[in-house]
């Protein structure tokens, strides 16, 4: 399969791809901020610099898009061209992810991560529900590590184990 862009179409749609204030994390801030939670971004004295630092809950918040993650859902396709570049890619941030996470929780950390399915596609979450899981995370006491997604939820109302969704 071949790419339907040009060299320069891809080159222009790659470089307005951020890492930090996307549609998603945003979406997520300002809800938060609405219900009086209050928190700082990115910090860089917390490891890996999460999207969203809840310090008086000792949380964080990981707003991550489904593609550039990884993330086994519906959201996820592996791209037909350049696979072996986009594998090693991927893969290199599932591991940095692990690592994040791994760190924040070694520091005391309680981490949520939010996947972009949660918000978007056909299987997404409404956004109420997405933020009352959110905020019950933060003002609850709740394991190291959390997800949501769009995948059906356990008894505990929030997604328990590895991020994989």
């Amino acid at each position: 399969m071949t790419d339907v862009l040009t060299p320069a179409q891809r080159r222009l749609n790659m470089s307005r791809i951020r890492g930090k204030d996307t549609k998603p994390e945003m979406l997520i801030r300002r809800a938060l901020h609405a219900r009086g939670l209050r928190y700082r971004l990115h910090p860089k004295n917390i490891a890996g610099k999460p999207d969203m630092v809840f310090a008086r809950h000792r949380a964080v918040i990981l707003v991550q898009g489904c593609f550039w993650h990884g993330h086994d859902c519906p959201l996820f396709k592996w791209p037909a061209t350049r696979t072996e570049f986009w594998r090693k890619k991927i893969e290199g941030n599932r591991e940095r992810d692990r690592r994040q996470i791994d760190s924040l929780s070694a520091c005391g950390w309680r981490v949520l991560l939010i996947w972009e399915c949660a918000l978007r596609g056909k299987h997404k979450r409404s956004l109420t529900e997405v933020l009352d899981k959110a905020e019950h995370f933060i003002r609850q006491e709740h394991p190291a590590f959390c997800t949501i997604s769009h995948l059906p939820d356990n008894p505990e109302g929030l997604g328990f184990g590895d991020g994989s969704g």
